[in-house]
């Protein structure tokens, strides 16, 4: 399936029903008057949070969601029927925006969680409501209003309590499907990875944690160069930053590149809880993997791991930091609850 992280569609919330003007006439109530209803209400766009869904694709395929007009007041005081809403269902990290205005309508996260996009016109009043002590047969009623219309414009944001971040080639996807079941491409080339991946690691039979793979950064990235900012803002939801580095090059300077592009996209992430993989292990000796994870030690004041994601070396330990990373993170912050503090940045 392919992945796709943004898409563009018409929202049209249903028209109320306009009001009805009809008069009772029965054969034992010869001054039964007015007795138009009011018209339904339209029905409104919902979008729904669906946790088997990973991609907005099927949005490329269906532009236009229309939600189903109220129906019109009847005779006898009856209310026309309220039209059927529209809910439209989303993956988790689905964030919503008015094409015109660049509003936020809606951030969803949780499974289940609802949000409405566009809502329906309200109903139209039948003449029922217009007879006065003077005004015994009235012939007014009022028309249903429109329902809400827009271009929205609809990006998701992978949901995951951990991200990799490193330049392009440093391993990650490696040791994404190292650690998860996920199954990414990979290849001894850079940018094999250009779309993000999403996999969840198992700690035991209660504990675990998501892990993103964010395609390869480069000098520029916040600025659009490579896959730049696309795909920057799936680091936004991440409440914790492991830097894959290639202890094969030059890891300070890889670093360096990294983290700078990150703080120059948010400056917020450069703080976030992280700490640092040295990957290829298995590609130097072990006093020069050493050697480079003490200097990395005293570069960043993070803690380091020296691995193989090939050769699966060390990921026991890499694990065990991860989750200590984040138990040790404050509390109450769920992915619910920082995504409107990261998004309001």
């Amino acid at each position: 399936m392919r992945f796709i992280d943004e898409a563009r569609v018409y929202v049209q919330a249903g028209k109320g029903g306009d009001g009805a003007i009809a008069f009772l006439r029965e054969k034992y109530r010869p001054f039964g008057g007015p007795a138009g209803g009011d018209g339904g209400r339209g029905g409104d766009v919902i979008l729904e949070v669906d946790e088997g869904l990973s991609t907005l694709l099927d949005f490329k395929y269906k532009p236009r969601l229309v939600a189903r007009d109220g129906e019109p007041g009847r005779g006898k005081q009856q209310y026309g029927h309220q039209g059927g809403d529209l809910i439209v269902r989303v993956p988790p990290g689905t964030m919503a925006f008015d094409e015109e205005s660049g509003e936020q309508l809606a951030d969803l996260v949780m499974p289940g969680e609802r949000a409405i996009i566009a809502h329906g016109g309200a109903g139209g009043q039948g003449n029922m409501h217009f007879a006065s002590s003077t005004r015994r047969a009235p012939r007014i009623a009022t028309p249903g209003t429109r329902g809400e219309q827009r271009s929205v414009r609809l990006e998701l944001r992978l949901v995951a309590e951990v991200g990799l971040v490193g330049l392009p080639n440093a391993g990650k996807s490696t040791l994404l499907a190292a650690l998860t079941a996920a199954h990414p491409k990979i290849a001894p080339y850079p940018f094999t990875t250009i779309t993000p991946n999403l996999g969840r690691v198992q700690i035991s039979d209660e504990e675990g944690f998501n892990l993103a793979d964010i395609p390869g950064l480069i000098e520029g990235a916040h600025l659009g160069h490579g896959l730049g900012i696309r795909f920057l803002r799936h680091l936004k939801r991440t409440r914790a930053l492991i830097y894959v580095i290639d202890v094969g090059s030059d890891p300070e300077q890889d670093f360096a590149t990294v983290r700078r592009e990150l703080e120059a996209f948010d400056p917020g992430m450069a703080t976030r809880p992280a700490l640092v993989a040295l990957n290829k292990a298995d590609l130097v000796t072990a006093e020069e993997a050493e050697k480079a994870a003490a200097a990395m030690r005293a570069r960043s004041g993070l803690e380091v791991f020296v691995i193989s994601a090939q050769r699966l070396a060390g990921l026991a330990a890499l694990v065990g930091g991860i989750a200590r990373l984040i138990a040790t993170m404050e509390t109450a912050p769920s992915n619910a609850a920082d995504r409107l503090q990261s998004d309001a940045d």
